[in-house]
C-alpha cells in the first residue's frame, strides 16, 4: 500500500512529539499531495486499528486524520471517512491510554481553540486523570455512521482484522521503543494489502430450496420420448483428393506465371466438374489482378463461377479499378458477352480506361494502348452491351483526341451513324 519511502517519512512524521500539531499538518502536506492523501490516511487507519504505533504516534496520527477532513471551524465534519475508527475505538476501549480516550473525546465533540498549537508531548504531561473527559452519547454519531455505511454490505462491515495481537508477554525487542518502529512497520506493510484492508467476513451459507411436493392443480410434466437420430453418412470422407492437391497447386502458379495450356485446361476441367472448388483455390480480391494478367482464360472462368457468391461485386470492383492491359480488356470483353454485368462496372471501366490512356507518356505505348481501347469500344457498341449515350461526349472527346489514329477516327465514324 505505502513505498519503503513512504513509510519511512510518514514515521518520521508521527515521531515528532514535541512538534506543534499545526507544524506537523504542514509537514503533512508537503510530504503527500492532495492526490495521494486519502491513501496515506487509509493506511494511517489501518496501523492504529492493528496496534503498530506508540501512545505519541497515535495521538500525531488521529490528529491527522481529524484535520485533514475538518471545516474551517475546528468541528469533526460528518463527511469524516475514518469518523467510524474514532468511534470503535471509544467503544470498543481499544486506545491506548486515558490520554488518548480524552483526546478522542474532545476531536469528536469540543476540540480546543489552542489545540492545533500544542504538541502531542505537552497533552499526555499535562493530561490530568482527574479532569478527563467523560465518556459521552455517541448514539448520534454512531446514526450518522450508519446511514453512511448503508450501502456496505453487512458482512463486510462486521469482518475481523486478520491482524491478532500476540497474548504471550512481550519480549524486549517487543518494547514500546520497537513498537512503531521504522523496521516493524515495514514488516507489516509488506503483507499483500488485501490482506491488511479486508477482514474476514461471515459465510453466508444459501441452501438449495426443498422440493415442494406436486400439488393436484398443478400441471404435469410430459416427457417425450426423442426418436433415435439417423446416422448421415459423409461419403467425402477418405475420398482421394489427390486430384484436388495438384490443381490447388497449379492455382498457386496461376497467380504468380502463366501456364502451359494442358495445365490451363486441367484447372478449368476442374472448375467445371467441382463448382465449389473457386471458393477453396486461395482466390481473394486482393489476388485477382495477378491472375488476371497471368492467365486471364482461368481469371474468366472463375469469375463466372463466383456470380452466385456475396463477394462477386467486390471482385468486379478490384476488375474495373486494375491497371488497364490487354488481358484485363479481354477478360472484361468475355464477361459482357457471357453475363449481364452491372452497367456501372462497364462504364467505370471505360471511363477508366481513357483516363489511363490520356495519362501515359510514352507515345508508342500510348498509341498501342489506343488503338486496344477503340477495339473493345467497338466491340461493346457492336454487340450493343453499353448504351453509347450514356458515355456519348466522353467517348467522342477521347475520339477527338487521338483523330490522328486510325481506330481512334474510326470509332468516330461509328458513333456519328449512331446519332
Amino acid at each position: 500500500m505505502l513505498s519503503p519511502k513512504e513509510i519511512s517519512a510518514l514515521l518520521q512524521l508521527l515521531t515528532e512529539e514535541d512538534k506543534p500539531f499545526e507544524q506537523c499538518m504542514v509537514g503533512f502536506h508537503r510530504l503527500f499531495p492532495k492526490s495521494e492523501q486519502f491513501r496515506i490516511c487509509s493506511s494511517i487507519c489501518l496501523l492504529l486499528r492493528d496496534s503498530m504505533l506508540t501512545p505519541s504516534q497515535r495521538r500525531v496520527a488521529f490528529y491527522v486524520l481529524f484535520d485533514v477532513y475538518k471545516d474551517g471551524s475546528m468541528a469533526f465534519t460528518c463527511i469524516n471517512p475514518f469518523l467510524p475508527l474514532f468511534l470503535d475505538t471509544l467503544r470498543s476501549r481499544t486506545y491506548a491510554d486515558l490520554c488518548e480516550r480524552s483526546f478522542l473525546i474532545s476531536l469528536l465533540f469540543t476540540p480546543p481553540r489552542d489545540l492545533q498549537k500544542r504538541s502531542s508531548s505537552e497533552l499526555a504531561s499535562s493530561f490530568d486523570p482527574n479532569n478527563a473527559n467523560q465518556m459521552p452519547d455517541l448514539d448520534k454519531l454512531e446514526r450518522l455512521v450508519a446511514e453512511q455505511l448503508a450501502s456496505v454490505s453487512g458482512f463486510r462491515r462486521t469482518g475481523l482484522s486478520p491482524v491478532l495481537p500476540n497474548p504471550a508477554p512481550e519480549a524486549p525487542a517487543q518494547s514500546e521503543e520497537a513498537l512503531g518502529s521504522e523496521k516493524h512497520v515495514q514488516e507489516y506493510m509488506s503483507v499483500d494489502q488485501h490482506f491488511n484492508l479486508l477482514g474476514f467476513e461471515p459465510k453466508f451459507n444459501r441452501r438449495a430450496p426443498p422440493l415442494l411436493p406436486p400439488a393436484q392443480t398443478e400441471m404435469h410434466w410430459i416427457n417425450l420420448s426423442l426418436e433415435e437420430p439417423l446416422v448421415l453418412w459423409d461419403h467425402s470422407m477418405c475420398a482421394d483428393t489427390s486430384r484436388t492437391s495438384e490443381v490447388r497447386e497449379l492455382m498457386a502458379r496461376a497467380f504468380r506465371s502463366p501456364l502451359l495450356p494442358p495445365e490451363q485446361q486441367e484447372v478449368l476441367n476442374e472448375l467445371e466438374a467441382d463448382p465449389k472448388f473457386v471458393y477453396h483455390c486461395g482466390l481473394t480480391p486482393k489476388r485477382l489482378p495477378d491472375l488476371v494478367e497471368n492467365n486471364p482464360l482461368v481469371a474468366i472462368e472463375v469469375l463466372l463461377k463466383l456470380m452466385p457468391s456475396s463477394q462477386i461485386t467486390e471482385y468486379f470492383s478490384v476488375l474495373v479499378n486494375m491497371e488497364m492491359s490487354l488481358h484485363s480488356m479481354e477478360v472484361v470483353n468475355r464477361l459482357t458477352t457471357a453475363i449481364d454485368l452491372p452497367t456501372e462496372f462497364v462504364h467505370l471501366y471505360i471511363s477508366n480506361c481513357i483516363q489511363s490512356c490520356e495519362n501515359i507518356r510514352d507515345k508508342y505505348m500510348q498509341n498501342r494502348l489506343v488503338r486496344l481501347v477503340c477495339v473493345f469500344l467497338q466491340s461493346l457498341i457492336r454487340n450493343k452491351i453499353i448504351n453509347v449515350q450514356d458515355l456519348f461526349i466522353e467517348v467522342q472527346a477521347f475520339c477527338i483526341e487521338f483523330s490522328r489514329i486510325r481506330e481512334a477516327a474510326g470509332l468516330f465514324r461509328l458513333l456519328k451513324t449512331l446519332e
